[in-house]
């Protein structure tokens, strides 16, 4: 890449650091913060200009001599992420969006649960990154929770970040394999103080692309501190899943009726998609 080039992309990328996506945020923190058991989408589906990226990919390796070079791939193209056809539901609404130098944030609820024992959050930090939400609505008006089917964020790292990040999620989740969470809750027109119990673990892992892990939070019903009465039935455990093809890392976040099993074909899908963009090509 020539010196003009790596100028021109530095520029772009202190320029983007610069804008504030407000919109956007506030429909990704949302719903992230499943433990809340509330989803809430905006109506912005927000695209960056995908401009010479290629200056904070990795670069590729050199061939065996004698062997023609494969092209490096730099950007990450959008047939690189799932497509409604990978779901088994309609897809009405795709929401999306790209960044750069974002955070591998897996769940909001594990990295709160990190920090608060004073440790880092664990996430990684990518050099390229697509997003999407996939939604059964038709118009983003009044959604509620079960209009989210899956929520997908798709990175690009440097090869040994994207080896060591889903080989480490042993060692990310062991702090909160019992994560205790006290909070004031309203339960007929009084406030009460509550206890949930998160026990975050690794539950599967191998079953697609390079590495692939199945990440899940079978947390406690909310309970009344001074009488432990559950003031609900048990909730359905939180899954996430990890999968990485090469330099690239997708996390996959299932809507509230998604099942491991499904997740766990999701995951498949998503590693042959991913091909498209990573680093070795597939």
């Amino acid at each position: 890449m020539r010196d003009d080039d790596l100028a021109f992309v530095e520029q772009i990328h202190r320029e983007l650091q610069g804008v504030r996506w407000a919109s956007s945020e506030e429909i990704r923190a949302r719903a992230r913060r499943r433990s809340q058991r509330r989803i809430v989408v905006a109506t912005v589906v927000l695209a960056l200009t995908g401009a010479s990226a290629a200056a904070v990919a990795a670069p590729g390796k050199s061939p065996a001599p004698g062997l023609p070079a494969a092209p490096t791939r730099h950007e990450i193209p959008l047939d690189a992420l799932l497509q409604p056809a990978d779901l088994r539901q309609q897809v009405y609404t795709q929401l999306s969006q790209s960044g750069l130098g974002e955070p591998v944030r897996l769940e909001e609820t594990l990295g709160d649960c990190r920090t608060s024992q004073g440790l880092s959050d664990g996430w990684q930090t990518s050099n390229l990154s697509r997003s999407q939400t996939l939604m059964r609505k038709h118009s983003p008006d009044n959604l509620v929770e079960g209009d989210v089917l899956l929520m997908q964020d798709l990175f690009r790292l440097a090869p040994e970040t994207a080896r060591q990040l889903v080989a480490g999620l042993d060692d990310v989740v062991a702090p909160c394999a019992r994560w205790r969470t006290v909070g004031q809750a309203e339960v007929n027109g009084t406030t009460q103080t509550t206890e949930v119990i998160h026990r975050w673990s690794v539950a599967r892992r191998g079953f697609a692309g390079d590495d692939a892990a199945i990440l899940r939070d079978s947390l406690t019903a909310a309970r009344d501190v001074q009488t432990g009465q559950a003031l609900s039935g048990e909730p359905t455990p939180l899954l996430l899943a990890v999968v990485r093809v090469g330099d690239t890392v997708s996390v996959l976040r299932p809507g509230y009726d998604g099942t491991e099993s499904d997740l766990v074909q999701l995951a498949e899908a998503a590693a042959a998609r991913m091909c498209a963009a990573a680093n070795p090509a597939c």
